[in-house]
Order: C-alpha cells, then sequence, then structure tokens
C-alpha cells in the first residue's frame, strides 16, 4: 500500500441511481484538473462474480476494460470524463470477494480456522481497496461503494471502510455521504428527515461522513444546509447541494462552483496544485450546448425501453456530436417492432440508422429489415458487434442469393453459416467472462472508409462477442462489393465490414463505444455523424 495515497469513499442513502457514480467521476476530473493523479473504483454488493452475466435490464450495459474485464457501466464514466483507462482491478463485487476467500479456504490458506465475515471477508475487501495504490502511482484513490447505506449486502463494505480509518490515519481517509433532499410539492418544502436517517444508519455502523452531497430538485437555502450540517454532525460548509443538470458533463463544473474540491483538497491536506485546468472541457460544453446544425439518428436494438442498456453508445453520439457542433437526436428504436410492411414507415426519416450489439434470435428480422432499408436506400449505416453480423447475414441472402444464411448463434443448423462460433469457443459451457474480451489489434485496409476516418493503418479495439465472420465466404463477399476493411493480424479474423458502393456502410466486430471520451471522441462514430449530416444537405 502506497502511504501516500489518500482514499476517498463515496457510499449512498435514501435511495439508488442518485449518481454516485457521476459524483465520484466529476470529483476525480476536478482532482485530476488540478495536476492529481486519480482513479476510481466501484465495488458492487451483488453476488455475481462481474455483471458479463446480468441481464442488460437488470443492471444496463456491461462495459468492458482494455484488459478484458466485464465491468459496471459506472467505470465506463470514469474513463469518458478522466480519459485514462480502467482495469479488472478497478470494478470488484460481492461474489469475487467470497469467491477468492472460499478459494482460499479450500487450499487451506486459514491454518483451520473458523472463517468469518470479520475478519476474514472484511479483510479480503480492504486488500482490495488497496490494490490499486500498491505501486504508488496515484494521489488519490476513490471508492465508490454501490448500492445504499442500510442494504444487507452492503453492510461488510462499510464496515471495511469504518476498519480502514483506523489503518490509515487523518489526512488520509475521507468519505463522501450522497443522499437525497425531496421536495414536497403539497407542503412547497424541502426535507432533510431522509437525509438524517441515512446519516443516522451510517453512524450506525460506526461511520462519520466528512462531506454530505445532497441531490435536490430546488437550491438548499442556507437555512436548510445550516438544519443538514447540526443534525448530521458535518461542517456547513461540508454541505455540497448537487441540483439536477441539463448534461451529466455538466456536474464537475457545477461541484467546482459548490467547492468540493476544495473541500476535499483542504481535508485530505493535499498540497500543491491551486487550479484547475478544464479550458478544453468548457470548450466541448460550449460546443456541445450551441450546435450550428442536427441530425436524426436511429438506434435499432432490443433492450430500447432501457436506455442504459445502450450507455456507452448514446454518450459516444454526444462526444462525436459536439465535436461536429452537431446536435444528434437519438431515436431508439426497438428491433422487435420493425417488420417488411412498416419499416419504410419506422425509419424513413432518419439521417443514419445503427443497429445495435446484443444476443440471440429476438428481433433479428426487424434487424434484417433495418439492414437493408439502410444499404438499399443509400443511408448511412453503422452496425456494432451483433449489428455488424446482421448486416453480413442481409447481405448475404439479398445481394449473394444465399437464402439459408444465418449465424449458428441464431441457427445451428444453418446451410450458410456465414457467421459461426469461433474455434477456441466450442468446447465452452461456462458463461461468465469466456468471450473474447477486451483490446486485440486490427489492420486496416488503406483506402477503405474506416482506414480513412482512423487516419492510421493499425488500431486496438475491445471486443466481447462469441461468433465471427466465417473467412471461407470472405471471397464471394468481396467479389461482390462488400470488404473486409480491418483484419486481426495474428488470426485472420474479420474485425470490420464495409459495403463500398455506399456513402457510409460500416460494421465492426469490435466495439468503438467502449473507446470514446470527452477528450477523444471516436472516430468511426465522428464519420458516421458527418456522414448522416451530408445526407440531411443533400435531401
Amino acid at each position: 500500500m502506497g502511504n501516500s495515497t489518500k482514499h476517498i469513499f463515496i457510499t449512498g442513502g435514501v435511495t439508488s441511481s442518485l449518481g454516485k457514480g457521476i459524483i465520484a467521476a466529476s470529483l476525480a476530473k476536478l482532482l485530476q484538473s488540478r495536476g492529481f493523479s486519480v482513479t476510481i473504483q466501484k465495488f458492487d454488493p451483488y453476488l455475481n462474480i462481474d455483471p458479463g452475466t446480468l441481464n442488460p435490464y437488470e443492471h444496463g450495459e456491461c462495459y468492458v476494460t482494455e484488459d478484458g474485464a466485464e465491468t459496471d457501466l459506472d467505470l465506463g464514466h470514469y474513463e469518458r470524463f478522466l480519459n485514462t483507462p480502467t482495469s479488472q482491478g478497478n470494478n470488484v463485487t460481492t461474489g469475487r470477494i467470497y469467491n477468492n476467500v472460499i478459494t482460499k479456504e479450500r487450499k487451506g490458506e486459514y491454518l483451520g480456522k473458523t472463517v468469518q465475515v470479520i475478519p476474514h471477508i472484511t479483510d479480503e475487501i480492504k486488500r482490495n481497496f488497496y490494490k490499486l495504490g500498491v505501486e504508488g502511482k496515484y494521489d488519490v484513490i476513490i471508492t465508490e461503494i454501490g448500492g445504499c447505506v442500510g442494504d444487507i449486502e452492503s453492510l461488510p463494505f462499510i464496515e471495511a471502510v469504518r476498519q480502514i480509518r483506523w489503518d490509515l490515519g487523518p489526512n488520509n481517509f475521507l468519505v463522501i455521504h450522497l443522499t437525497l433532499i425531496p421536495y414536497l410539492a403539497a407542503a412547497k418544502e424541502l426535507k432533510t428527515k431522509p437525509t438524517q436517517h441515512s446519516v443516522k444508519q451510517l453512524l450506525e455502523a460506526g461511520v462519520q461522513p466528512d462531506i454530505l452531497v445532497c441531490r435536490t430538485e430546488h437550491h438548499l437555502p442556507v437555512d436548510v444546509k445550516k438544519k443538514i450540517a447540526l443534525f448530521c454532525n458535518v461542517q456547513l460548509n461540508c454541505v455540497i447541494e448537487a441540483m439536477d443538470a441539463d448534461t451529466i458533463y455538466d456536474v464537475p463544473l457545477l461541484m467546482k462552483k459548490e467547492k468540493l474540491d476544495e473541500r476535499v483538497i483542504a481535508k485530505l491536506k493535499l498540497t500543491g496544485r491551486t487550479n484547475t485546468d478544464l479550458e478544453q472541457w468548457k470548450e466541448f460544453l460550449g460546443r456541445l450546448k450551441n450546435p450550428t446544425q442536427e441530425v436524426k439518428i436511429g438506434l435499432v436494438g432490443k433492450y430500447v425501453s432501457l436506455p442504459d442498456a445502450y450507455k456507452s453508445i448514446i454518450e459516444s453520439f454526444i462526444h462525436a456530436g459536439a465535436s461536429l457542433e452537431c446536435k444528434v437526436n437519438l431515436s431508439l428504436i426497438s428491433s422487435e417492432e420493425i417488420n417488411p410492411d412498416n419499416v419504410e414507415k419506422k425509419l424513413g426519416e432518419l439521417d443514419g440508422i445503427l443497429v445495435a450489439p446484443g444476443f440471440g434470435e429476438r428481433g433479428l428480422v426487424g434487424k434484417i429489415e433495418a439492414v437493408k432499408f439502410a444499404r438499399e436506400n443509400k443511408v448511412p449505416f453503422f452496425g456494432i458487434c451483433l449489428g455488424m453480423q446482421i448486416a453480413v447475414i442481409e447481405f448475404a441472402k439479398n445481394v449473394l442469393g444465399l437464402a439459408d444464411a444465418c449465424s449458428t448463434e441464431m441457427r445451428p443448423d444453418t446451410g450458410d453459416p456465414v457467421i459461426f462460433l469461433m474455434e477456441e469457443q466450442k468446447g465452452i459451457t461456462q458463461m461468465g467472462g469466456t468471450m473474447r474480451l477486451g483490446a486485440y489489434p486490427c489492420d486496416l485496409i488503406k483506402g477503405t472508409k474506416s482506414a480513412i476516418a482512423y487516419g492510421k493503418g493499425k488500431v486496438s479495439e475491445r471486443h466481447r462477442h462469441r461468433y465471427e465472420f466465417n473467412n471461407k465466404y470472405l471471397e464471394l463477399f468481396e467479389r461482390n462489393g462488400m470488404v473486409a476493411a480491418g483484419k486481426n493480424p495474428d488470426s485472420g479474423l474479420v474485425e470490420i465490414m464495409e459495403v463500398q458502393d455506399h456513402p457510409w456502410f460500416v460494421g465492426t466486430q469490435f466495439h468503438p463505444e467502449y473507446k470514446s471520451t470527452v477528450l477523444s471522441p471516436h472516430p468511426l462514430f465522428i464519420r458516421f455523424v458527418q456522414a448522416a449530416i451530408d445526407k440531411k444537405q443533400q435531401v
């Protein structure tokens, strides 16, 4: 454990989904902009080893890191705000903690002791709290504790936080508690009682918060702040107002205005850097809020009733749109509702069509119709992961005349398996963490749309899939105008397919959305949005 590393813990109370991840990312951004090196880790109280096996409706999208960890979507926020990659070590679940402890117990590492929540589980949690700080490359590590204070699941985490205060000593440890101040419209009053109860629960677990961040729809008057400070045992200037913002990217500036970073720096006695450099961030916000044009892009997928299922894609459009001073109006369209009879009505007014990643057969027909519509009507098209595979199947059926073409994922007995299970996936029975995951290199073919977009010949992108383009069919595809624009140099696996005779028709086997950040928007998203702008202007 690097002795110089300071630890900040962010807990939440009253209700979930208050935005702990955004507050953590915003605070980290402010500290980073003052020159401190910061990382954020998320501890999730559920028993899954990682979110890789969770339905997107349960937990939103599963975010994949460079090193191939399937993690919580908050890690996406951390990367988009900080512009630095996270890893396996930045997301730990109760499941992983228990798994580690039970594995050690089976190996006899506890020397016959009775294995208990305290000290064995809490020690394992603390070891993971410290892990990222071992090399001493961070000034500050922010740890977000998932769930709500008072949940049975998060009790061991809170207990580990309590113990750590004594391990680290003063000025090296800080707890920020995020809570809700509801507004009762009938009484025209802000209510502090839920926050008082939440802090009381935290105190019962032996943890005194140092700073309270209060989510609210209305400004907190001074008397309300005084009341919170008095009842919750914190200093008045440590009651921070977090108003609802127009965009999550406003939150760092709002937190700066509320002096959250100053309070943290004072309490942790962080020395040196006084001024923040947020110029690029402000420029991004300026472009985001003052677009000179707009386009309408359809995102066709099967989890559209929960936008969090496509979080990284939605944010990538915000980054790319801002860089082009263009507002991207995203329309989430359920693939199950598209059929040959209504495809024109559903997609006719769009400037671009993206077919989203996903698994399984549900909505397959609608996705194929969407691809066909985009290809035949020269609408800019972007297919990601399954979206690329659907584009391949559609081309095989409607251009190559392979009526039986399909993916063996949907139809194991298909006569023309243009998409099939990768060799190394064939013996696998376990679901968790067994896909082709993380960053792999890709060589781009000169002169293709993708190579022009990237402006270079070699890239590295992140993956999350089991099925793959079947190279047996590649020559047939290329003779007929759909070419492999990118391949993995080691395995020869196809990474990008493009239709040549089309303004912009690109499908990627990888997930470009995982690498798009505020300060470096992804080139493929930029070119796709630009293609949508061009189409709109031609009309």
